[in-house]
């Protein structure tokens, strides 16, 4: 029997495209023309959140009283939805063979869209097993990504878009998004810091231990300046693995802003979950 289209797709990607994404994406900076394409073809009606690893958090967010973690933005929209889909293994660490995390932490889908996707790519989870995987990846040293994210439906050859919301669990090696220094701004914008992070760096507690350099910052904001370390505060993203490696307590993450209910509606407005 002959194999449907979208096996061949999703292999084609796993194999290939996913070692061409640095390229493709230095282009978008190079010609107009070409931007434009990829921006259509791949990220057109992105909206996408960092949500921070909040294992070596320094402090919940405070909102009408109650704490939350940041996590809790990404539970409550796994909530709040009936359909969804738990991908079995990390499309991006597969790809890069990846030793250091989890290749089996794959993303969640939600919305109607996820039931198209093939069942060799995710299986069908409840709110119990997403909640879990949440978490299970936060144990992980995982930061996240949620959002509408136009490049799953074309690698998994699934519409409409508009249907389908992403959790991605991001390592330093391998995520996808490490492409973001090399996307041209009017694509990489699309990508945005949660409101209410602030991650500071502590000088007088800096050893100068280097880890922080070691490709851990997904989106190169971490550099060594006058044999000190620096933070551009405009391009960090709020990830918070920097803080996962520094043992010194010289980069830390806070949570300060009532944010948390914006965000939900944010998300669950681009699911469209009600009808």
């Amino acid at each position: 029997m002959r194999r449907p289209r979208f096996v061949d797709l999703s292999r084609f990607t796993l194999k290939y495209i996913f070692n061409w994404r640095f390229w493709i994406a230095e282009i978008t900076k190079k010609s107009k023309t070409y931007k434009k394409v990829i921006d259509k073809m791949l990220f057109e009606d992105d909206e996408i959140v960092v949500i921070p690893n909040t294992i070596q958090i320094n402090k919940k967010i405070e909102s009408e009283g109650s704490e939350f973690l940041p996590t809790q933005v990404i539970k409550e929209v796994i909530k709040r939805c009936d359909d969804i889909v738990i991908m079995d293994t990390c499309l991006c660490r597969t790809s890069n063979d990846c030793k250091d995390y989890p290749q089996d932490i794959g993303c969640i889908f939600l919305g109607p869209t996820s039931r198209k996707i093939p069942r060799h790519i995710g299986h069908t989870a409840t709110v119990e097993e997403a909640l879990a995987q949440v978490d299970k990846a936060d144990a992980a040293g995982l930061s996240h990504i949620i959002g509408r994210n136009k490049i799953d439906t074309v690698w998994m050859n699934i519409r409409p878009g508009k249907g389908l919301l992403t959790i991605c669990h991001c390592c330093p090696c391998c995520c996808l998004w490490k492409v973001y220094p090399n996307l041209d701004d009017d694509i990489s914008d699309k990508l945005e810091k949660l409101e209410g992070v602030e991650v500071k760096l502590h000088e007088d507690q800096c050893r100068l231990c280097k880890k922080c350099l070691d490709e851990v910052c997904m989106f190169q904001a971490i550099s060594l300046k006058d044999n000190k370390i620096s933070i551009d505060y405009d391009i960090c993203k709020g990830c918070g693995l920097c803080t996962n490696v520094c043992k010194f307590g010289a980069i830390t993450i806070d949570y300060t802003d009532e944010s948390i209910d914006n965000v939900v509606n944010r998300m669950d407005n681009l699911l469209e979950i009600r009808e």
